[in-house]
């Protein structure tokens, strides 16, 4: 007997199992469990995936639902992990209380390299490992060092071909190969919730303004969220949109959309805040939007690349200033998104929809910045990271980039170009060393 099981934290993710499901993404199995995880900050105050309205459509792909919540409550999904000495017992725990007896246990994960996921894999260490990818992430580095114990157990990474001809580098430290879940089938499952949110409002092609509750992530300061929805709505207004539509992100404070009512209120604007929580991709076929406007959201790409909307970007210059740590896994999806996505301040290059750069220049980009965010697991990533800095390293890409990483790293671009000769130079290498030499003695 075989169980798969699948563990997802939201219902895009679910909608990419299933898509993959219906095109026999996964072999044969005698019972297929969906173990859901509500990873949200408060989750008794936030719906989970399995709440979702539009859920019971993609419920009959799977034999069982269970709660991780549940099964581990008190503990929060995202802070807690088994111990080692204690990973048999909770084998043994979940087999009888999931009825799983002796079966062949097969798992489907997101974001391996931390928990849930993660947690999951080391209670069933003898099981393989499917990682689905719903966003952005998938073409950037793995963010944390995986237990090899865990590590060589994937077998595969499906993901959403969000960027056409962008390989994933997630996972390849393990030789890990990427498989695309098709796009026709993912679009199907979607279309499938296209009726569900009877409350939803009917509005004809507005601009479409995307929340994403960065200050949850300590990104942007709670003012400066607001703030930057503000910079939307002048944005779409300024391209001559009249029609708004706001879709919050499901976790964000209701009074957030006050600071954008009052100024739509004051610029003349129709704007629709939505308050019932459905996916974005819902509203791209229910709406159409003329134009779909956003930070750093997976949604921007799904507009443009599975229903040829236009898209425009807000904010993520003094994002990719602001992360930190460098190996910040926001990193990755703000690149991507700036680097291809026109400004939206750019009239001319939102109505032309017009790419910042192509699929080789962005590959070779995120290579290098790959290696910048996690040298010691992609190390031979480094002739790619130094040529890129070679020859592209200019004002338009250092943004991407912190001399003080580089300087770490010993990367082009660590010194600036008037002061190169400075290492080059023995007299100074000399002066240098005897300061050194002098601070140390002052510190005795």
């Amino acid at each position: 007997m075989t169980t798969q099981i699948f563990m997802a934290s939201t219902l895009y993710g679910v909608a990419t199992l299933a898509a993959a499901l219906d095109t026999d993404g996964f072999g044969p199995a005698d019972r297929r469990i969906l173990l859901v995880s509500n990873n949200a900050a408060t989750p008794e105050t936030t719906p989970g995936p399995d709440e979702m309205p539009g859920f019971e459509r993609l419920r009959g792909r799977f034999d069982d639902v269970i709660s991780w919540n549940g099964t581990i409550s008190p503990f929060h999904p995202g802070g807690w992990a088994p111990r080692p000495d204690d990973v048999p017992l909770w084998e043994r725990h979940l087999r009888l209380a999931w009825n799983l007896g002796d079966d062949d246990v097969e798992l489907a994960v997101e974001s391996i390299q931390v928990n849930p996921a993660l947690g999951v894999c080391q209670i069933f260490m003898g099981a393989p490992v499917t990682v689905y990818a719903d966003g952005l992430m998938s073409y950037g580095p793995t963010r944390n060092k995986i237990d090899p114990l865990v590590g060589t157990r994937v077998t595969r990474l499906l993901h959403l071909d969000l960027v056409p001809g962008l390989k994933p580098l997630l996972l390849t430290e393990f030789g890990v190969e990427p498989r695309i879940v098709p796009t026709d089938a993912f679009v199907k499952v979607l279309a499938e919730l296209v009726d569900t949110g009877d409350e939803l409002p009917s509005v004809d092609e507005p601009a479409l303004l995307l929340g994403q509750y960065l200050s949850a992530l300590e990104i942007l300061t709670a003012q400066e969220e607001e703030e930057l929805h503000v910079r939307m709505l002048k944005g779409a207004l300024a391209l001559g949109h009249t029609r708004v539509v706001f879709k919050p992100h499901p976790s964000a404070p209701a009074r957030w959309s006050r600071m954008l009512e009052r100024e739509a209120e004051k610029l003349g604007a129709d704007l629709t805040v939505l308050d019932t929580p459905v996916l974005a991709e819902v509203l791209y076929q229910r709406m159409r939007p003329a134009l779909v406007v956003g930070c750093f959201s997976t949604a921007l790409l799904t507009a443009s690349a599975l229903y040829g909307l236009p898209v425009a970007r807000v904010g993520t210059g003094p994002l990719l200033d602001r992360l930190t740590p460098y190996e910040n896994s926001n990193r990755v999806p703000v690149t991507i998104v700036d680097a291809l996505l026109p400004e939206l301040t750019d009239g001319a290059a939102v109505t032309g929809q017009r790419p910042g750069t192509d699929v080789a220049e962005l590959t070779r980009l995120l290579r290098a910045v790959g290696f910048a965010m996690q040298p010691k697991i992609y190390p031979d990533l480094r002739p790619a990271a130094e040529s890129y800095l070679t020859d592209r390293l200019n004002q338009d890409t250092w943004r991407y980039f912190k001399r003080k990483r580089l300087t770490s790293l010993a990367l082009p671009g660590a010194v600036p170009a008037q002061l190169a000769f400075i290492p080059r130079n023995a007299t100074v290498r000399r002066v240098a060393r005897r300061a050194r030499s002098l601070k140390r003695a002052v510190g005795r």
